[in-house]
């Protein structure tokens, strides 16, 4: 087993920060897919975040840090549909609550992401720079 908390396969989602409190949860959805994260050496992270199913899939390259809680940085990049999709990540690994057990709570990071670069919509129009969101992961494995 690695020493890296983040190595693995995690279920991802991120969602708009709307504060819209009577928006459905749906609309809210940015993104959906796997988060695939490497094992490699010193505070280093590579790997890939997307969904085949929907075309979509970044290379990730960033770094990871220990601390209270651990922390990852990156930023995935990729071709999807002949355009260029760059996205920035940060997270935390959520730290183990002491009334829970490992039935109850699972590996997750949660964090927020940005598209960097605009790039077209799967609706036709333009997804702007700029848009943040939250995400969280749940490790699969």
């Amino acid at each position: 087993m690695a020493d890296n908390p983040f190595v693995g396969t995690w279920v991802y989602r991120s969602l708009y920060n709307d504060p819209d409190i009577n928006k459905s949860f749906n609309d809210l959805q940015l993104g959906y897919g796997l988060l695939v994260i490497n094992d490699g050496p010193s505070m280093r992270l590579s790997g890939t975040i997307g969904y085949a199913a929907d075309g979509w899939s970044l290379d990730l390259h960033g770094s990871r840090s220990y601390g209270s809680p651990a922390q990852v940085r990156f930023q995935g990049k990729g071709i999807v549909n002949g355009s260029e999709w760059i996205y920035d990540y940060i997270g935390w690994l959520v730290p183990v609550w002491p009334s829970s057990t490992d039935v109850l709570q699972g590996p997750s990071i949660v964090g927020s992401v940005t598209r960097t670069i605009a790039h077209p919509s799967s609706k036709g129009g333009i997804s702007p720079a700029g848009v943040v969101a939250s995400f969280y992961a749940v490790k699969t494995e």
